[in-house]
């Protein structure tokens, strides 16, 4: 990873929250402010295309969860894991050794960057907070998580909560971190709490 507190590289900030909790749209406004950012459930995605994390995925799971042109099916793996917290731990080691490798990589791209954001729903549950100088936490309302997981993802309310279930509750999620963006008020609050958060995460930076 890249060392935190140097004068020389970007400080590592995490940014996290629950599914449906509107990180994508938090992780927009930094974009407009310049901040590079890593998205680690994107750059996961990925590994579904590469022969040898299949391998790996067909001794975890079997032959079940692939498609008849031998592409994973994302949906059975989905619905294996969001049952089975062995399987998704099992998953989860397959994954995250690899993210973290790309995102030092990544890292060492972005070294003239005051900081850079990593976007991880999983950070405190894959024990990652420790990599990062700050935490940032999106945070919404159950209830609207859920409306936005069924409109994304064309699922069922039972399953979108099931889903939601399966991580730390965003109240977790906030109470360990530094800084909290309550992402139900509109764009407009959202662009002035991302534009505070930045400001005082530069002040940080401007002291070490």
């Amino acid at each position: 990873m890249c060392s935190m507190s140097s004068s020389d590289k970007p400080l590592l900030v995490g940014i996290t929250g629950g599914m449906g909790s509107g990180k994508t749209t938090v992780l927009q406004c930094f974009e407009e402010l310049g901040v590079p950012y890593f998205s680690a459930d994107q750059v996961a995605a990925e590994y579904y295309n590469d022969a040898d994390f299949r391998k790996s995925l067909r001794a975890l799971f079997g032959e079940s969860i692939f498609n008849a042109d031998g592409t994973p099916d994302k949906k059975a793996i989905a619905n294996i894991v969001f049952h089975d917290k062995a399987m998704l731990e099992q998953l989860n080691a397959l994954v995250h050794p690899r993210v973290m490798s790309d995102f030092q990589t990544w890292c060492e791209q972005h070294r003239d960057a005051p900081y850079v954001l990593f976007e991880s729903a999983i950070i405190f549950e894959n024990n990652l907070q420790k990599y990062f100088d700050k935490i940032i936490c999106v945070y919404a309302p159950v209830e609207l998580r859920v409306r936005r997981i069924i409109k994304r993802d064309k699922t069922t309310a039972e399953l979108a909560l099931a889903r939601i279930n399966n991580q730390l509750s965003d109240e977790s999620k906030a109470n360990r971190s530094h800084y909290i963006i309550r992402n139900y008020y509109g764009p407009k609050h959202r662009r002035k709490m991302v534009g505070i958060i930045h400001e005082k995460i530069l002040k940080y930076r401007q002291k070490q």
